[in-house]
Formats: structure tokens, sequence, C-alpha cells
């Protein structure tokens, strides 16, 4: 029996990867249910950058605060790149936010090399500021965490395309009722949760664009 040619693997994988994607999303413990707005109007960090393209509006971000030290704490990005960034770098409008204090260009340059060793880290972006604009930043989300002195915390942040900081608001999810962030020092946490909660943004976010492609079509 003749094998299959590469044009008809190709193809294959063209027509179903869409279609695997979209049952992948699906697959969430949340079925669709929306992840509730924890804080609306989160900063935005195209003032870090000179890259016009580089913004939390109209992209669905993890948001991460690594500090000064952050070759200390590079298992999170590790864990992020691996448990979460690996699934969904391929969509449209999906990145990687890490805000740094100024001074730390160089670990973040290592960090990015490492985690490059493995994946397209295109989507990985490392901003800096001063230490009042990581703050400022940091504090507009209103969480119930703080940064430590090196502008450091091991939470990973959801900010969907309006700029609202989502998570949970369940008792289940949180002592204190609500889940701000994903504790990135735990696989399980972004294994289990995160993953999770990206993909319900995720799902949202195509749901929304259909229905207006829909509507544009009547």
């Amino acid at each position: 029996m003749a094998k299959p040619g590469k044009n008809t693997i190709v193809l294959s994988i063209l027509f179903f990867g869409p279609l695997l994607f979209y049952l992948f999303l699906l697959t969430g413990t949340n079925n669709f249910a929306k992840l509730p707005v924890l804080t609306p109007n989160v900063s935005e960090i195209s003032h870090l950058t000179e890259e016009d393209s580089i913004q939390l509006k109209n992209n669905i971000s993890v948001l991460c605060f690594l500090g000064s030290d952050l070759l200390k704490h590079k298992t999170n990005a590790l864990n992020l790149n691996e448990k979460i960034y690996k699934h969904f770098y391929g969509f449209k409008g999906f990145q990687f936010i890490v805000v740094l204090p100024k001074g730390a260009e160089a670990d973040a340059m290592q960090l990015k090399k490492e985690l490059g060793a493995t994946y397209n880290v295109d989507k990985w972006r490392f901003l800096f500021g001063s230490e009042e604009e990581v703050k400022e930043i940091f504090g507009s989300l209103k969480t119930a965490y703080e940064l430590d002195d090196h502008m450091y915390t091991p939470y990973a942040f959801i900010i969907d395309r309006e700029l609202n900081l989502r998570g949970r608001n369940d008792e289940e999810a949180a002592e204190e009722g609500l889940l701000f962030g994903y504790n990135a020092e735990s696989v399980a946490t972004v294994h289990q949760e995160m993953v999770d909660d990206v993909k319900v943004v995720m799902a949202e976010y195509r749901l929304a664009l259909k229905k207006n492609n829909n509507k544009r079509q009547i």
C-alpha cells in the first residue's frame, strides 16, 4: 500500500489543525463560563517601549514581574513557557509581558536565550522602567499581593484585550475568595488553574469575533 505523500500530510495538518486547537480550548474545566473581571482599566505598558506594536490593549497578555534578580526566579518563566506559552504562542494577539526595573537588561537577555532553547520566544516581551513605573503598573492591578524590594512577585496575571485583569472570585479558588494571579513558582497551579483560565479567555474572544463576523454578514 502506498504511503501518503508529504502534500497530503501537510493538507491534513492545515485542515485539522484549527479544529484540534478549537477542541483544545473546549476542554477547559470552566466550560466557557466567563472568567470574572477582577480589576478594570489596568495601566498600559506601551510607554516602557519604543515599539508601537507592544501594548496590552487589543492583546491577550500574561503579565509578570520577575524583579531585578530575575535569574533567581527563572523557574517561574520556565514553568510558564512550558505550560502556557508553548500551547498558545501561535494564537494571534497573545503575548507574555515581563515588567522589570531598569538594570536587569543583561539578565533578561540571558533568560530569553534560555527560554528560546526550546521554543520561538518572539512573543516574550521584556520591558524596563523605573521602580516607580513598575510599582504604578503593578498597583493598577489592585490585587491583594505585594512586590518585594526587588520588584518581584511570584504571581502571573491574565489581562484581556480591554485592559481587564481576569481571575477567579469563587471561594474554592483562594482563601480570600479571589484569585487575582497564579503562583508561577508552582507547576501545579499553572497547569491545573492557569491553563484552563487562559483557554476560557481565548475562547471568549474567538466566540465574540465569530459573533461579530456573523452580524456583518446579516
